[in-house]
């Protein structure tokens, strides 16, 4: 039986009153626990087991990682934990990571952001051979706003393929691919409740946003899907009852796209608007509320589910796992950064839109030199205006070739996946200047995937303050080698450090004394 569910057999003991032992039994988390009065009648301690002497104020029950989150979110996905391993984007998040997180119980997303429709159609193959029985896990559909019909081609992949959960992410407005996603496979049950055959998660920073998930798909998008014949009239009536996703992953303080909110002010916005819409448009099921961003340590993981979260979605920390699609060199310059070692910086899918996302600033010139290209971007219309000065500049340190070379790789490169992007660029002189600066932000995210060394300076590694404090959380224990770092160790250290913070804190609120040893939590391998 694994470590992280075997139960304990109460065993009577004496009662502990030291901080030092408190501490040590508040750790016992799979007893109950009792707290009970001293002598006096005024210290108090806890017992384990049975207390003869009627000195028991008050008894807590056993407590489990399970247990943190929502119940609902459990049965809904097949998983034995509340625990998401997010999509990081251009194949971070491996088909292996994936299918390690489903073996253990939890829930994993293949990271198809930004990746070639043939990679993506590769990756899905792989996973739906390897885990067809499993319903425990999925793959990210990213807005692509620029390429539109790679999204809905995607879109319609994941489904012929039976990907049976989906994060959608980025997402400004809802897009045909989302609302397909979300409709397609719509049916009535026997008990005549609305079955879905494909779960969504939505990732949402913003309240706007939200509700465009929490409500049921627009009648426009639904009418043109069944005149398309890409929806039946059948799913599209169902899907006039049910919201758009019935997970809302809140995204605060993450690597990567960010707001940069904190998740202890949106997130209770979020669940407020959602309890509001589900008494507006009268759902028969629950709509469940997740935290991502920013959980890089026990403490905050504990704090998600404090909050109200049903279920945590854990990210950029996966990086250093040794699973993840990330060159060893990137890794390592992950594992020396602090909290404040981020910085923002363009964004290569959103760049003319001036999104921005967050990333490592220690032992890179990404961010900066990004942000001289997107200075460059709007200050000019074209690449023949950019002054002389600045265009030597900037072919010199940051993109290492002249702006010819670097239109002649993008052209080569949009000739592959949408040729009309070239058409577009060469009627518009603005766009393809945005497509040669675009091939900087693109290529120094793969330069960290492939451990580029001479441009190791340029590499792009998303990246937010929760690495730093996962760094400082594993400093000197098991999970600082990195052959012990899976992504399902991080996983149930995480989880099971948030429970025993979590006992702590059930017992601060007795007022028991207790010492900041009871609030830390140290990695150890776990089954």
């Amino acid at each position: 039986m694994s470590v992280l569910s075997a139960p304990v057999a109460p065993v009577a003991s004496p009662p502990v009153f030291s901080p030092e032992e408190i501490a040590a039994r508040a750790r016992q988390i799979r007893e109950p626990v009792h707290i009970v009065s001293g002598p006096s009648g005024r210290e108090l301690g806890l017992a384990a087991g049975p207390v003869p002497d009627g000195r028991v104020l008050g008894t807590l029950p056993p407590l489990y990682p399970e247990w943190l989150g929502g119940r609902t979110f459990c049965e809904a996905h097949g998983v034995r934990f509340p625990y998401v391993a997010g999509e990081m984007a251009n194949g971070i998040a491996t088909t292996r990571m994936v299918s390690a997180m489903a073996r253990a119980e939890m829930l994993g997303f293949f990271g198809a952001g930004g990746l070639a429709y043939a990679d993506v159609e590769r990756a899905v193959h792989a996973l739906a051979g390897e885990l067809r029985s499993r319903s425990n896990w999925g793959v990210n559909l990213i807005h692509s706003p620029a390429e539109p019909a790679l999204e809905f081609r995607v879109a319609e992949l994941l489904l012929r393929c039976g990907v049976p959960r989906i994060s959608a992410s980025a997402f400004m407005e809802l897009t045909p691919a989302v609302v397909l996603c979300s409709a397609r496979g719509l049916r009535r049950g026997a008990d005549g409740g609305i079955v879905r055959r494909t779960r969504m998660l939505a990732k949402v920073s913003r309240p706007e946003v939200a509700e465009r998930f929490l409500s049921p798909a627009p009648a426009a998008l639904l009418d043109r899907l069944v005149v398309q014949g890409k929806l039946t009239p059948q799913e599209a009536g169902l899907a006039a009852l049910v919201p758009v996703a019935e997970d809302i992953t809140v995204e605060a303080d993450s690597g990567g796209h960010t707001d940069n909110r904190p998740l202890s002010a949106l997130l209770p916005r979020i669940a407020l608007l959602r309890d509001a819409l589900c008494r507006r448009f009268g759902y028969r099921r629950p709509v469940r509320i997740g935290a991502a961003g920013g959980l890089g340590t026990p403490a905050a993981v504990a704090a998600a589910f404090a909050l109200g979260a049903s279920y945590v979605v854990v990210g950029s920390v996966n990086q250093t796992a040794t699973e993840a699609g990330l060159s060893e060199e990137a890794k390592s310059m992950l594992c020396e950064a602090d909290v404040a070692d981020v910085a923002m910086a363009p964004a290569a899918d959103m760049f003319e839109l001036g999104v921005t996302l967050q990333v490592l600033s220690r032992g890179t010139m990404f961010a900066q030199r990004a942000a001289r290209l997107h200075a460059a971007y709007r200050a000019h219309g074209s690449l023949e205006e950019i002054p002389p000065a600045v265009r030597a500049a900037i072919e010199r340190d940051v993109l290492r070739a002249s702006f010819d070379e670097v239109w002649q790789h993008t052209r080569a490169f949009w000739e592959r996946r949408d040729p009309s992007e070239i058409t577009r660029a060469e009627a518009d002189p603005k766009h393809r200047m945005a497509l040669v600066f675009r091939w900087y932000l693109g290529s120094s995210s793969r330069w960290a995937i492939t451990g580029e060394a001479a441009r190791r300076t340029d590499y792009q590694i998303w990246c937010g303050p929760a690495t730093g404090a996962f760094n400082r959380w594993v400093a000197g224990t098991f999970l600082a080698e990195p052959a012990n770092r899976s992504v399902v160790q991080i996983a149930l250290n995480l989880l099971e450090g948030a429970a025993v913070l979590t006992r702590a804190h059930q017992l601060r609120t007795y007022g028991v004394p207790l010492t900041s040893e009871a609030f830390t939590y140290t990695p150890r391998g776990l089954a």
